[in-house]
């Protein structure tokens, strides 16, 4: 990366109250930083402020450590504290350094269209990340994801409680020891565990083929078929616990009309579920996404 183009990326949000963008506008102007990109937001239901600045990293003296110690001051006179639940519980403060590259696990079953769309980004640059592995419940994908030079595991997945149980926690051994951003259920069609959600709070990110809130959980193509609809859609969101309930990051539709049956209209969602996802992932590893009280501000 060029030095010019690393970016110090401060995302944050307090309650909101007159001179906070002056605060924040002059500290970093006190200590050299140059503002290159800022972004601001104030939700009147809840009268929280959210903003999120870059900051030319070659424009400070010192690192993003001593950047981080020297915001912390700032961010609690404003009443803010420190996100220590990757953003998605509810924001307060964080600052990200862009020279860090982006580490995704990325989990899938049978169905390939969203991996191989991850796949070519990555090998194409539009996705500058690093996947650190992919796991499949299924070995369909194998050869596709080793074909990226990625490692793909395959773990097998019961139908007891105690299989299923053992299988999540392979899952978690080999997604915690990549320590990702981002961990992306692309089509994975297994309802992740309550820890598991909790311990991915704010990195595990879904793709759910419907446009949520409607017809949630399995085989929503029929649903919306079953009902006439005349849009289908997807959502990208990001996994709670309440299943299909995750605050929501991107969502898109296509039409559909009569002469199309659920063949048609599962074809058509695929082509909206690969475009949300990759969006939807974009902005989280920008850190554009911004939760408070289960809803998302996307900068």
């Amino acid at each position: 990366m060029n030095p010019s183009e690393r970016r110090y990326v401060i995302t944050f949000g307090c309650p909101d109250r007159t001179g906070i963008v002056a605060r924040i506008a002059s500290f970093i102007a006190e200590q050299g930083g140059w503002i290159v990109e800022a972004a601001y937001h104030t939700d009147p239901d809840t009268g929280w402020f959210f903003t999120r600045q870059e900051v030319r990293a070659d424009s400070l003296p010192y690192d993003v450590d001593e950047l981080r110690e020297r915001f912390g001051p700032v961010a609690v006179s404003l009443g803010a504290n420190e996100d220590d639940e990757g953003g998605a519980g509810g924001l307060h403060w964080r600052i990200d350094d862009t020279g860090v590259r982006r580490r995704v696990v990325v989990l899938v079953s049978k169905e390939g269209h969203c991996l191989y769309d991850l796949l070519g980004r990555v090998a194409a640059g539009e996705l500058d990340v690093d996947v650190s592995a992919v796991i499949g419940n299924h070995d369909v994908l194998a050869d596709v994801t080793k074909a990226h030079g990625i490692p793909f595991h395959h773990i097998s997945f019961g139908t007891d409680p105690a299989s299923k149980a053992e299988a999540f926690a392979k899952v978690a051994e080999i997604t915690d020891a990549a320590d990702p951003h981002a961990i992306v259920l692309a089509r994975f069609m297994q309802i992740l565990p309550e820890h598991l959600c909790h311990a991915w709070t704010g990195r595990a990110i879904n793709i759910h083929h419907s446009f949520l809130p409607s017809f949630v959980g399995a085989k929503p193509y029929h649903q919306a078929y079953a009902r006439g609809v005349k849009l289908v859609g997807a959502t990208c969101h990001y996994v709670t616990a309440e299943l299909d309930a995750g605050p929501i990051i991107e969502q898109d539709v296509i039409r559909v009309d009569h002469g199309d049956a659920t063949p048609d209209m599962v074809r058509k969602g695929r082509d909206i579920e690969k475009v949300v996802l990759a969006r939807g992932l974009r902005w989280h590893l920008e850190n554009r996404v911004l939760v408070h009280a289960g809803r998302t501000v996307v900068f």
